[in-house]
């Protein structure tokens, strides 16, 4: 697995340390997720979204139910770091 290109594709600087470290990591991840290719999926349905004449048809678990949005305070009552009413992140260019 090539972590340099996966770390320059996300615009991410990388050491030698961090690439030994990762590597396993990344191997490991890939290979649980590789497991989904040995389900049998051919006795299982396709679903699809509401956004098809077929999602429409679609059943579903709940009703889609307007709710109350979160007010700008609840919003940012968790932010690590707020200003003037708006989460507060580090720069990214």
């Amino acid at each position: 697995m090539d972590i340099k290109k996966i770390a320059k594709l996300a615009h991410l600087e990388i050491t030698d340390k961090e690439i030994d470290l990762y590597t396993p990591q990344m191997e490991n991840i890939v290979a649980y997720v590789e497991q989904l290719n040995e389900l049998d999926t051919k006795e299982i349905e396709a679903s699809t979204g509401g956004l098809t004449p077929e999602g429409e048809e679609t059943e579903t678990a709940r009703e889609d139910l307007p709710q109350r949005s979160l007010s700008q305070e609840e919003a940012l009552n968790q932010a690590p770091s707020a200003i003037d009413g708006h989460f507060q992140v580090p720069k990214v260019l």
